[in-house]
């Protein structure tokens, strides 16, 4: 085993290489940006090192600063997690050649992988089944557009480097293939530095279900499967294994399969091999096809590693130190059922548009792992992936465990950000996800299921109050003389709505609320103040807002009754960023006509293009920024002229 290993990488999944290589005894090195100095994965670390400036391309991505970084602090290996250069084969030659071990596959084996299009041609030479398509090397538009047409609509376009939903276009119909292929290509060029792409027959219905692989360049394994149709924008949202509706037949043709595959290239350590099923019916031995092979460990490692009592870190560091696999297909089976949730900060009901802010508050339940490399009062940056953590739950039965999962997004506390908690939930208590009845689509066709409108009641209302006005602790009843009745108004935001809450202390131990013609007493017993025998939730507030902890968070603004007459900022006719990020195309000019829905904008952040749209018909006024600018959150870009009346 190593003594020393150098994690080139940040956030939870640091964290989690960390904790399993400390378990062993083996001392951990952390790099780190300059906004992560403070960061969880490097305070868990037993060294840190300082690699660069914010952005991944000046810290992460810069292998010369990783590698001088191991080599100075004694480190004999590099873990590289997920993202970033986990599939980089350049860098792993680098890694190689400075006399260090790479804890994953060979380079050889990733560029085998690497390109969709080369990575099918092998798996058919290995046996293994692939979804109609071309992914050939001539990639003129014509071409493209014929062979789109010889397979058939609908079709995906795909990046032939992509991953994570990026460089990736659904196409309906033959008309819109031009406007789709220069979108994907443009998205590809700029996440891959490459914008070839591949296309694919699409299967309605789809599943995806992907295998757990491991090999030690010998000899290969597989942990069974993991089911991630629970999917936005091509990005996983809740996975599970095993798979629901699985037979033992289905089961070992798939693991074969993803056994020929990580063969075929000689594989050593975690990877997965992701399948498209059929899920138009009972899952079938020829309903799968190979999609692409992930050739590091995956974000959803931790549900195959719940159902099969399994450390995958673990092996990956004693495989990578040389040791056999720890085990024969044989010494492998299937306990129970888990699930994992991805909680992110992000906007659902803006397009799940990532926020940042800071987690003034972070609570997760002991019901669930929670595996996160973020702590109450970090930031959530905007130079990397939204992620706060992996809330993981496993159970004898799969009804178990998601009810376990249910429990678990429930008794999750978040403040500071907006966060996908809600949506998480919806998803959780689908019928249809319930019923093991999905696939990849069904988060597309129920999202207004999914993002009901929040109604607040007047309990949460009244729990917000009470924080605002000082009066949820004893001691705030203090210095009312022979116990007169003391009376306050509160206004709190909700929305565009503003809430006013009038409340009489009749004693130390009631108080009377008035909303409207809502009137309610609060009652404290044992320190427990409650409604009608019904406690009130938890709260927080900080930065001028009060969460309450009840339908995954209620968040409302503290409204200061000074300000409440001043005019509000704003006529409707600017276009500003939604977030902050790079201005990466602009497509309006001063005094051109656009129409409502136009793009006029794209701005890049999160690692994602985001089209910034007319929201009405007018005439450019002005442009107020530059392609190339790196904007803040709410800077103005566009303005239209005024509308005549």
């Amino acid at each position: 085993m190593f003594n020393c290993i150098l994690v080139a990488n940040r956030g939870e999944i640091a964290c989690r290489v960390i904790e399993t290589a400390q378990a062993l005894g083996v001392r951990c090195v952390a790099v780190y940006s300059d906004v992560d100095a403070g960061a969880k994965h490097v305070a868990m670390a037993d060294a840190a090192v300082r690699i660069g400036g914010p952005a991944p391309a000046d810290s992460y991505l810069r292998a010369d600063a990783i590698i001088a970084a191991a080599r100075a602090t004694g480190a004999e290996a590099i873990h590289p997690g997920y993202g970033f250069l986990s599939e980089n084969p350049e860098f792993v030659e680098q890694v190689d050649a400075a006399g260090l071990v790479f804890i994953g596959p060979s380079a050889q084996a990733i560029r085998a992988m690497g390109l969709k299009d080369a990575a099918k041609a092998l798996m058919i030479e290995a046996g293994v089944p692939v979804v109609p398509g071309y992914h050939g090397a001539d990639q003129a538009d014509a071409q493209l557009q014929q062979q789109a047409d010889r397979i058939g609509y609908p079709v995906l376009i795909k990046a032939v480097a992509g991953g994570g939903g990026k460089g990736m276009r659904l196409v309906s119909a033959a008309s819109g293939f031009t406007e789709a292929l220069a979108a994907a290509r443009s998205e590809a060029q700029a996440a891959f530095g490459n914008s070839d792409v591949l296309i694919e027959k699409f299967i309605p219905q789809p599943r995806h279900i992907e295998v757990q692989v491991f090999g030690d360049g010998t000899d290969v394994v597989h942990l069974f499967e993991r089911d991630c149709s629970l999917q936005r924008r091509h990005q996983k949202v809740i996975e599970e294994a095993p798979a629901p509706g699985m037979t033992q037949e289905v089961r070992e043709a798939m693991g074969r399969a993803a056994v020929r595959a990580a063969k075929a290239i000689g594989y050593k350590g975690a990877g997965t091999v992701e399948f498209i099923v059929d899920g138009t019916g009972d899952l079938r031995p020829d309903g799968f096809y190979f999609m692409e092979m992930n050739t590091r460990l995956q974000v959803e490692h931790p549900v195959t590693e719940a159902i099969t009592g399994v450390d995958l870190v673990e092996w990956q560091l004693r495989v990578a130190a040389g040791e056999p696999l720890p085990c024969d297909q044989d010494g492998l089976a299937i306990t129970g059922h888990a699930f994992e949730a991805r909680l992110y900060a992000e906007d659902v009901r803006a397009g799940f548009l990532p926020a940042t802010g800071t987690l003034h508050h972070l609570v997760f339940p002991a019901i669930a792992r929670a595996d996160s490399g973020v702590r109450a009062g970090d930031a959530i940056s905007p130079y990397y992936d939204p992620m706060i953590a992996k809330l993981i739950v496993a159970g004898p039965t799969r009804a178990i465990a998601l009810a376990r999962l249910r429990r678990a997004l429930k008794d999750t506390q978040v403040a500071g950000s907006v966060t996908n908690l809600e949506f998480l939930g919806a998803l959780a208590a689908h019928a249809g996800f319930a019923a093991g009845a999905f696939d990849t689509g069904l988060i597309e066709r129920d999202f207004a299921t999914l993002t009901p409108a929040a109604d607040p009641q007047i309990v949460h209302m009244v729990a917000a109050a009470m924080q605002v006005a000082g009066l949820d602790k004893p001691a705030a009843m203090a210095g009312f003389a022979l116990w007169v009745q003391f009376a306050h108004q509160v206004r709190l935001g909700w929305q565009d709505q503003e809430h006013l809450l009038s409340v009489e202390v009749l004693d130390q131990h009631s108080q009377r609320w008035t909303h409207g013609d809502q009137s309610v007493t609060a009652t404290r017993h044992a320190g427990q103040w409650s409604i009608d025998g019904a406690p009130l939730p938890l709260c927080h507030m900080s930065a001028g807002q009060v969460t309450v902890f009840d339908h995954y968070g209620l968040v409302f603004d503290i409204h200061d009754p000074l300000l409440a007459g001043a005019t509000e900022s704003g006529s409707g006719n600017l276009i500003e960023a939604p977030m902050p990020g790079l201005v990466k195309m602009l497509a309006a000019v001063p005094g051109q006509t656009v129409a409502r829905g136009d793009r006029l904008a794209v701005l890049e952040a999160m690692k994602m293009e985001h089209a910034l749209l007319a929201a009405r018909d007018g005439i450019i006024a002005e442009v107020l920024a530059q392609e190339g600018d790196q904007v803040s959150a709410g800077a103005a870009l566009i303005r239209l002229e005024e509308e005549q009346a």
